[in-house]
């Protein structure tokens, strides 16, 4: 294989093979590689300016039987710390968002065996009721098919109900990596990964729109990222054509502090800046059908991720008025919607508030700064 030739191809938009892209990011010299992969973030994103959000990262429930080895948030049935959001709580978090300037919930939580479809639909049409501007960005496919077992229902079905009840758009979570062997591995509890792409491309038979993950720097080969990133994009290629699909592809780092992996496994997180910077260009090469790549501030922090920028990244993400999850591994990083702005700019890009389906909206004038207290 030929750097030149391949380069040509991707940024002619070819779909590169898992062995030419492992090709691409075990030879291509770094700044060729950014460079080709910024060429296609300009030809994708020509407005050239960068993204980011404000949501809210709130939990349904942190008791979950998913048993996943990298996650130090959940609880197991009847302990201590279990809980269930309810109302009360979400109207509060709700309105502190709002004041903040947040227009959408992250709503997730855990796989609770007695949580059926009822109580998402339910709690979906309260908020929705009450607050019929926020938006409703939930769940994930593993707890979308958490919910079909207990139901003993279908995908399509269990889906389409969610978004009847105010589910506007379906988080790429719990991908980890698409490879049942890592899945056995990481978070056997989960759906298997054919289930997961399964229920990715029946949320855009729905017209749902979704975006795409990949938590990376544990137990999978660099063959097997390649084989995730493909799989993206055929379930991208699936979509109806006047369906969005995947809006986003988000790479992260897996956080290590005290997890299962950690402890019994000794596997720890030693993704490098320049390893994490390579699958971001990657990224943008391998995945010439989705347009935004969105770099993880929250754990590779401010300076590796302003870097994601000139690589192929255009999206910063969510300030994350709240996160519990991914923080209770160790991820320390925090942005502020002043902060945020500020990186950006110092990266030499215009910082351009968006909602989840990438429209541009205007700061509010009457937006409160948060204080970070989690």
């Amino acid at each position: 294989m030929q750097l030149s030739e391949l380069y040509k191809r991707a940024l002619a938009f070819e779909f590169l093979s898992v062995e030419e892209g492992m090709f691409l990011f075990e030879h291509a010299p770094l700044t060729e590689l950014m460079f080709v992969a910024d060429e296609l973030r300009k030809i994708q994103v020509p407005h050239g300016k960068v993204t980011w959000q404000i949501d809210r990262n709130l939990n349904t429930t942190n008791v979950c039987v998913a048993n996943c080895k990298f996650c130090n948030f959940y609880r197991i049935p009847g302990h201590a710390e279990a809980y269930i959001t309810d109302m009360p709580t979400y109207r509060e978090k709700i309105e502190e968002t709002l004041r903040w300037g947040g227009d959408q919930l992250l709503l997730q939580g855990g796989h609770h065996p007695e949580l059926g479809l009822k109580y998402y639909t339910d709690t979906f049409s309260a908020i929705k009721n009450e607050f019929p501007t926020i938006k409703l960005h939930t769940l994930g496919p593993p707890e979308v098919a958490h919910i079909t077992k207990l139901e003993k229902s279908t995908h399509y079905e269990v889906l389409k109900a969610l978004k009847e009840a105010g589910m506007d758009s379906l988080p790429g979570a719990g991908a980890e990596i698409l490879v049942d062997r890592v899945r056995r591995l990481i978070s056997k509890g989960k759906c298997g990964a054919e289930e997961w792409l399964e229920i990715m491309h029946q949320a855009h038979n729905l017209g749902i729109t979704t975006s795409a993950t990949m938590m990376f720097g544990h137990v999978e080969t660099l063959e097997e990222r390649f084989v995730h990133l493909v799989k993206i994009r055929e379930i991208q290629a699936k979509k109806p054509t006047d369906a969005k699909g995947f809006l986003a592809f988000i790479p992260w780092t897996f956080q290590d502090v005290d997890t299962l992996l950690a402890k019994i496994r000794g596997v720890q997180n030693l993704t490098t800046p320049d390893e994490y910077i390579r699958m971001i260009a990657i990224s943008r090469i391998m995945l010439p059908n989705v347009k935004n790549i969105q770099a993880s501030w929250l754990t590779v922090g401010k300076e590796t991720a302003q870097l994601s920028l000139h690589s192929g990244a255009n999206d910063f993400g969510s300030i994350m008025l709240e996160e519990n999850v991914v923080s209770a591994a160790g991820a320390p990083h925090r942005f502020t919607y002043k902060t945020i702005q500020a990186a950006i700019k110092e990266a030499g890009f215009q910082p351009q508030l968006r909602n989840q389906q990438y429209e541009w909206r205007t700061i509010p004038e009457t937006i409160q700064e948060q204080i970070i207290n989690y």
